[in-house]
């Protein structure tokens, strides 16, 4: 057996759980690899919503898509991920974040803790049973570590019986790498 990589592992994750014709989520759109990533998996009965409050960030993702011909399975918004709500209202199958800051960009803008904990609040909601959710964390940068330990305390408050919460990482790499934190849906949790 071969340990897979951060970014593998949190790839196999969503591949178990989005199928064809599923719903799935990229909040942070970034470069827009888990976006075309995404698009691959739901097939053309499928959809991705996509979103970064970054233009260049929406520009790079349409442009991967485009450059892949499967601009149809998607839609890429210029807008915060706590507002996901505002956009999709079916079931999701599966979910990613990659936190911190968009690479090769400016490193003042990041995700905040706020923002994502709302954003994993209205996906928790709208999350199919089996449904998967995948946190990369990057917590290397300034407000890098409060957005960690704020997510850790929130997830771990989740109740077992409605979520599963893995932590996958590697303890022995230095230099603050990034892991993944994965929610797994196990029954619909009680609405507020």
């Amino acid at each position: 057996m071969k340990l897979q990589r951060v970014l593998q592992y949190a790839q196999s994750l969503l591949k178990d759980a989005v199928h064809e014709g599923d719903i799935a989520v990229d909040a942070t759109a970034g470069n827009g690899h888990d976006t075309l990533f995404l698009a691959q998996l739901v097939g053309d009965d499928g959809y991705v919503y996509a979103f970064d409050v970054q233009k260049e960030a929406v520009d790079s993702t349409l442009h991967r898509l485009l450059d892949n011909a499967l601009e149809h399975r998607a839609i890429v918004l210029k807008d915060g991920h706590e507002n996901i709500g505002k956009y999709v209202t079916k079931q999701v199958a599966g979910a990613i974040f990659n936190l911190g800051y968009l690479p090769g960009s400016n490193h003042e803008i990041i995700t905040k803790p706020n923002t994502t904990i709302a954003a994993l609040e209205s996906l928790l909601q709208l999350l199919k049973i089996g449904g998967v959710i995948v946190l990369v964390i990057y917590h290397g940068h300034e407000g890098g570590k409060e957005e960690r330990d704020a997510i850790i305390r929130y997830v771990s408050s989740l109740p077992q019986k409605y979520v599963h919460v893995l932590r996958y990482e590697f303890l022995n790499q230095h230099n603050d790498p990034p892991f993944v934190i994965a929610l797994e849906k196990v029954k619909d949790l009680p609405t507020k």
